[in-house]
């Protein structure tokens, strides 16, 4: 047994076997005001002797706080990186709860990070039809959520937010207006010169006048359209509600009394339905002057002969068609927007989701729709 005296606060002693296992007994104090020489010193004299293990009595210390836990620490890292067997002895409570906060026990362990196994196709199939199942649970109940408070705002007009209403058909139409207008004028020019190259063959120019202003009234006009809304409007409504989602806005209102459907969902529907039909009309007005460009332009027809071939070919009904497409398929976006703004749960992932998820669902549910009127329309004619 060889002892060592330190001044002051602490001291060591060291006992030694044949088998090269040291077990140092520490006396004294351990803290700040000797933490810094302790690891020099018994760090020194691990790495100069190379102990197969070691062992540390605590017996004597009459004081250990975090410096003291530090040491240990050290010391522990050493015989980790050596690969020898760190032990401690004598401990008692308040050092145990000291060692446990630094999560002394596996300090310096090596773990093994296993792949978690890829689920297999029956798994996959399940996990999607039960989150397509919940999903239409929660659709089939934001419909009605969305319905009674339709109702509500109805028989008390007075509860609606007036101010955020015509805020969002600023944002919604007004705002969209410019690439709404640029989009169906470059459409329209591009359906003239396209059917003007046939048409031309058969001295049919003026017909280019024709094709243009009914496909646009009755078809391409509302999906172009809204399809535009979706991607402007529906992603902004689905991230604004999903934003307020993950930072517990939503539960706020709700906790203060206020209905989230019908305060922050209502306004965007109301908004929307009254403003993108509108946006259908300047669609198709848009789409017509780019056809006349190209009538004009390039096949020698007069404006005066175009313009009365455009209004010789539509009906009151084509235009009525066009407009009530209009204001469908801007309820279904605004609709599926807030759904999914409401769907969000986590963090700003979450919200870019359902933000996607917004645009994707409203595009189809538009060309779902069209597809349901044109099938209408055709028995009905």
């Amino acid at each position: 047994m060889t002892d060592f005296k330190k001044p002051q606060s602490w001291q060591y002693r060291i006992s030694e076997n044949d088998k090269g296992d040291i077990k140092l007994h520490i006396q004294g104090r351990m803290d700040e005001s000797n933490a810094g020489a302790m690891i020099n010193d018994l760090s020194r004299l691990l790495k100069e002797r190379s102990p197969s293990s070691v062992t540390v009595d605590l017996e004597e210390v009459t004081y250990l706080n975090d410096f003291g836990a530090l040491v240990l620490v050290e010391l522990k890292q050493i015989m980790s990186s050596s690969k020898g067997i760190f032990r401690l002895e004598n401990i008692d409570e308040n050092v145990k709860k000291i060692l446990s906060v630094l999560s002394f026990d596996v300090l310096g362990e090596k773990f093994s990070l296993a792949r978690s196994p890829t689920p297999g196709s029956l798994v996959r199939l399940g996990d999607a039809t039960l989150r397509h199942v919940s999903d239409l649970k929660n659709l089939i109940s934001f419909i009605g959520s969305v319905c009674l408070s339709l109702i509500h705002v109805v028989l008390h007009p007075r509860s609606l937010r007036t101010e955020e209403t015509f805020s969002y058909m600023q944002r919604t139409g007004v705002d969209a207006l410019p690439i709404v207008g640029l989009i169906s004028f470059l459409l329209g020019l591009i359906m003239a010169f396209m059917s003007a190259v046939q048409l031309e063959q058969f001295g049919a120019n003026i017909y280019v006048a024709s094709l243009v202003s009914l496909a646009m009234t009755r078809e391409l006009g509302p999906i172009m359209t809204c399809i535009i809304v979706a991607g402007r409007s529906g992603s902004a409504f689905a991230a604004e509600i999903g934003t307020m989602k993950v930072s517990e806005e939503v539960d706020a209102l709700f906790t203060m009394g206020f209905d989230p459907t019908r305060f922050l969902v209502v306004p965007k529907i109301i908004a929307s339905v009254i403003v993108v039909p509108l946006l259908v009309l300047f669609s198709d007005v848009f789409a017509i002057f780019g056809g006349l460009v190209v009538g004009v332009g390039m096949l020698d027809l007069t404006i005066g002969s175009y313009v009365a071939q455009t209004i010789k070919t539509l009906t009151l009904f084509d235009v009525f068609l066009g407009f009530l497409k209009g204001a469908v398929f801007a309820l279904l976006i605004a609709w599926i927007g807030c759904l999914r703004g409401f769907q969000v749960k986590g963090g700003a992932e979450s919200v870019g989701q359902a933000t996607t998820s917004a645009v994707v669902s409203g595009i189809f549910l538009i060309i779902l729709t069209n597809s349901i009127f044109s099938v209408i329309l055709r028995y009905w004619g």
